[in-house]
């Protein structure tokens, strides 16, 4: 099927249309990759307003979004919230059992899941989605166990194209409205 990013199969479109819960990783998904220091241990990080769009459409559209990430980050926790993320975990090194109490909480299955992420301490979430994702920056390991591997690279619009793809797969994209933020 052709989408907005390239053409993508039918397989990956069926598994699209079943995601009720989208899961991201922060840092090299939601963001390049890159921390930013300050001399006085300000900590900096990039978001790009294309991925917040996606989410807040996404959100709308009637998908759950979570995050879950290594490190602790009131930048993070800001960010999420202003999109209305409602599901935040921070500091959680082993990410799966956040993923699997998410999804009891919400009474998903694995195939009603997705997940983003661009580094080794994602893979075992990329595994036990329904659609596992990684950017198409990740490291080469992840890449090769990931469903869909991304035509944009992380914190340049990646988290943006998933949204648009599950979007595309139930029909809700034309409905995409609001503001980038």
């Amino acid at each position: 099927m052709n989408t907005l990013y390239g053409d993508v199969s039918n397989a990956i479109i069926d598994k699209a249309s079943q995601i009720k819960l989208l899961v991201c990783d922060v840092d090299g998904v939601f963001s390049d990759g890159r921390i930013y220091l300050g001399n006085d241990g300000e900590e900096l990080k990039a978001f790009h307003t294309k991925d917040g769009f996606g989410i807040k459409a996404l959100i709308k559209s009637g998908v759950e979004v979570a995050i879950i990430t290594g490190r602790n980050s009131t930048i993070v926790e800001n960010r999420m919230k202003s999109l209305t993320v409602q599901h935040i975990v921070q500091g959680q090194e082993d990410k799966l059992p956040a993923m699997e109490n998410i999804m009891a909480e919400l009474g998903l299955v694995a195939e009603q899941v997705a997940f983003i992420g661009d580094d080794m301490p994602d893979f075992p979430c990329i595994n036990k989605a329904g659609l596992g994702v990684a950017v198409s920056d990740a490291h080469p390991a992840v890449k090769n166990g990931a469903d869909y591997v991304t035509f944009t690279p992380g914190g340049f619009g990646a988290v943006r194209e998933l949204c648009d793809l599950i979007m595309q797969s139930q029909n809700t994209l034309a409905q995409a409205k609001g503001a980038s933020v």
